[in-house]
């Protein structure tokens, strides 16, 4: 295999405020966990909700747009990669945590139940400019040449 890939794709909601601290840099640091829920029916026919908690930290712009915009509730989508950290606590014991480092998130609403809030749907956010991504439409795909339009009298020369 020529490369390996590390990459996470969560939708899940909010467990608390972000917590956003500014370095001494100036570069903004967001961290907040976020609980994915999934269901079946076990065995003997009951519902089982088995969930799951991530701790998303988010960098720069993302996380400037965290600190204005997330709320504990909230649903988001979050793409970003797998980090293991190490530490020793004050006890002295050594430490391990998985934390993904989202470098794209897109706001899916408020939190459930409430109806969402409006103007925070639906919007994207890039971790290189952590800017809206356009709601304009794709543009219209080139028209097919006449030589592979259905009906033509070249579709014998087709390869297929």
């Amino acid at each position: 295999m020529a490369g390996s890939v590390n990459k996470v794709i969560l939708i899940g909601n909010l467990g608390s405020d972000p917590e956003v601290r500014y370095l001494e840099s100036g570069s903004a640091v967001a961290k907040f966990n976020i609980a994915t829920t999934e269901s079946y029916t076990n065995k003997s026919g009951e519902r089982v909700d088995n969930t799951e908690w991530h701790r998303i930290e988010l960098w720069e712009g993302l996380a400037k747009v965290a600190e204005k915009y997330l709320k504990k509730g909230n649903q988001v989508y979050i793409e970003g990669r797998i980090r293991t950290d190490s530490w020793t606590d004050k006890e002295g014991l050594q430490k391990t945590g998985v934390t993904i480092r989202a470098n794209s998130m897109t706001l899916l609403g408020g939190p459930s139940g409430s109806g969402g809030q409006a103007e925070n749907s639906n919007q994207g956010y890039q971790q290189q400019s952590a800017a809206p991504r356009s709601n304009q439409s794709p543009r219209p795909a080139d028209p097919i040449p006449p030589a592979l339009a259905a009906g033509s009298d070249d579709d014998d020369d087709l390869p297929f």
